[in-house]
């Protein structure tokens, strides 16, 4: 049984289903909802190229973060002990470091369901993290 385990969240479905996930799987469980921010995803933004504008995305996104993070962290009600966390980097990085840093057991992701080339042009996290991780992951669809 999973002690402390991890969670991939973004502002997909699939995160969406993982959570659920966990909820009904590891219910006494500490459960640590984590996010990454990708700074690559600045370079989209207009005023990316501007310090300034870097600095506004990223505190844009940190707080968007953060916000998704405490609705994930209430749909679990007082079922689990749950802890929010946010750091930067790229995902599958960002998660496999967390989990090897903070003594987590399991590692829940949600995937994309990509398939073809659209996964080799645009990569895919969750297949990184069970590449990489040092603990036993679980890929929700």
């Amino acid at each position: 049984m999973s002690k402390r385990v991890l969670v991939g969240v973004d502002d997909s479905e699939q995160a969406g289903a993982a959570l659920s996930f966990v909820a009904d799987e590891w219910p006494d469980a500490e459960v640590t909802l984590l996010t990454v921010i990708d700074p690559s995803k600045a370079g989209y933004a207009a005023t990316a190229g501007v310090p300034s504008g870097a600095e506004e995305w990223y505190e844009r996104t940190k707080s968007e973060a953060e916000s998704r993070l405490a609705e994930a962290a209430e749909s679990f009600g007082d079922a689990a002990e749950v802890e929010t966390e946010t750091t930067v980097g790229k995902p599958a990085a960002g998660i496999v470091e967390y989990a090897g840093d903070h003594d987590v057991d399991h590692i829940v992701v949600g995937s994309h369901g990509r398939r073809g080339i659209s996964r080799i042009l645009l990569g895919s996290v969750a297949e990184a993290v069970v590449r990489n991780s040092p603990v036993p992951v679980t890929v929700v669809r």
